[in-house]
């Protein structure tokens, strides 16, 4: 990995856990530690990141947290439009697990005035967006704070979904290949999706077609861990075949 693109990865990867250590980023990117610093301090000087001793930190995370907003705020009008999609496949009396993310953030605003709902989260805003409907049981998970997801994660909220049977997840995702499959910018978070996936008899995969053919820097496994691809209209028909060619079946918003 050149060291542009290792810089782009430990950003993503500081957008999405908040903060990291030195030594974490030297093992993960097998360098040194003297050369991840001197990566810190060229993100630094760019005024994405604020370093201290022993790692660095996203700018503005406190006030994120503060005001319960996600770091994530792109390509909005797709992922509403994906959420509104999603309404087609969830019914009264469902239990589904909502995973931690701006597409699914949208499905739960939706979802108030569903009946007898029951929700599994690992998102303190979908939580909040919910908690106060009389007609939605929501169920968090435990596990670690990532203030930038606003979520839970790690073996903690992994361990909570062993034993349950759901009859659906929303899963999010940050890049899917033919390569990599589903992948995401943080390590932590892979075996809370695992988690979540072994939990499910059906998983929807949300993403708007701009994460279809890029790789964030973990991967989760093959597509095959998913059953469907809610997506929107922008996706192209070469991304199309190779869930075609995976038996995955593909659900195209707003249609």
């Amino acid at each position: 990995m050149i060291p542009i693109q290792r810089r782009e990865k430990i950003y993503e990867m500081l957008k999405e856990d908040g903060s990291a250590k030195v030594t974490e980023l030297a093992r993960i990117f097998k360098v040194t530690e003297v050369t991840i610093r001197q990566d810190l301090e060229k993100l630094e000087a760019e005024g994405l990141i604020v370093k201290e001793h022993g790692g660095a930190f996203i700018k503005n995370v406190e006030d994120q947290v503060r005001n319960i907003a996600l770091v994530h705020q792109e390509n909005m009008e797709k992922k509403e439009m994906i959420a509104r999609k999603c309404m087609d496949y969830i019914e009264n009396g469902d239990t589904i697990i909502l995973d931690s993310g701006s597409t699914t953030t949208e499905i739960a605003k939706i979802l108030r005035g569903r009946k007898h709902l029951t929700v599994i989260t690992n998102a303190l805003n979908i939580a909040l967006i919910l908690g106060s409907d009389p007609n939605i049981e929501v169920i968090m998970t435990g596990g670690e704070f990532k203030p930038p997801t606003l979520s839970l994660t790690g073996q903690k909220a992994a361990d909570f979904f062993k034993g349950l049977n759901v009859q659906k997840l929303f899963l999010a995702t940050a890049g899917i290949s033919l390569k990599s499959g589903l992948t995401y910018p943080s390590i932590s978070d892979l075996v809370v999706k695992k988690a979540m996936i072994e939990a499910a008899e059906t998983t929807y995969l949300v993403a708007d077609s701009t994460k279809i053919g890029k790789s964030a820097l973990a991967s989760l496994g093959a597509l095959s861990l998913i059953d469907y691809i809610i997506t929107d209209s922008g996706i192209e028909e070469k991304h199309k075949q190779v869930f075609r060619d995976n038996e995955i079946e593909l659900i195209i918003a707003p249609s």
